[in-house]
């Protein structure tokens, strides 16, 4: 396999919200690897979505870098695609015209385009449903034509923001181990964020904990387990109860710091 991923690394970040006092995340520093698959962990209001959105360049840090292949991140690039909750699809256009519009923007052949849409709904097994309106799908098959719609710009980074939290768990499990056999079989880097201890395991190769209001990164954790990963698997298991101690333990950690005022 060739590794086409890129390497992150973020310095010191802080980033607030607007005028507001207080920062969303601070003195976050990271890093993820040529096709590794880094996941971010937290309660919900801790930054990890927003951190995202400062990695992949849609946001601007207070302070503090981001690097990708060493060179610093100052507005987001086709190359680097982010996967949100919503599928975000054009009702109107069926699948494979939602799959393929971003190679229409690009000004693509119409030859090329079809070829490479054919292959990224096979990779996504919706190969049948190529010419079904997307308001036809259900919800778990709407995520896999974005994924598909992802996938078909050959990116660099996959950054994924709580896409299967709205589906249900059959699907969510699915969606979760088809969408890392994707990456790396292709190699490609992904940093999820979640705040599914679960989902983490099964998904990546690190986890990172993130605690606090505003959230800051305490452990890094190493997941040194065999694919496909399955929820009831014992060393699954172990590796979960783990990892929520450690979370357990930095969340209470954080409540008795004093704190922090920052102007």
């Amino acid at each position: 396999m060739t590794i086409r991923g890129v390497e992150v690394r973020t310095e010191a970040l802080y980033h607030r919200y607007g005028t507001r006092k207080g920062f969303a995340f601070e003195n976050v520093t990271m890093e993820a690897q040529p096709g590794e698959a880094v996941v971010i962990i937290g309660r919900s209001g801790c930054g990890k979505s927003t951190l995202l959105q400062v990695v992949c360049g849609l946001l601007h840090a207070a302070s503090g870098s981001v690097h990708i292949n060493g060179l610093p991140v100052s507005k987001p690039s086709p190359r680097w695609i982010q996967l949100f909750q919503a599928p975000h699809l054009y009702p109107w256009m069926k699948v494979s015209q939602n799959v393929g519009i971003g190679l229409e923007f690009a000004g693509r052949p119409k030859d090329e385009i079809r070829e490479r849409v054919a292959k990224a709904l096979r990779t996504v097994d919706l190969e049948e449903l190529a010419e079904s309106n997307v308001q036809d799908l259900s919800g778990g098959q709407q995520q896999r034509v974005a994924v598909a719609r992802s996938l078909i710009m050959e990116p660099e980074l996959l950054l994924l923001d709580e896409p299967f939290s709205a589906l249900d768990a059959f699907t969510q499990g699915a969606l979760q181990r088809d969408v890392r056999s994707i990456v790396k079989s292709l190699g490609i880097t992904l940093i999820l964020v979640t705040h599914d201890i679960d989902e983490a395991v099964l998904m990546g190769d690190r986890v990172l904990i993130m605690a606090g209001s505003p959230g800051t990164v305490v452990h890094s954790v190493s997941i040194d387990l065999d694919g496909p990963r399955e929820r009831d698997d014992p060393s699954v298991l172990a590796v979960r109860r783990r990892l929520m101690e450690m979370f357990e333990a930095a969340e209470a950690a954080k409540r008795k710091a004093p704190a922090m005022s920052r102007a």
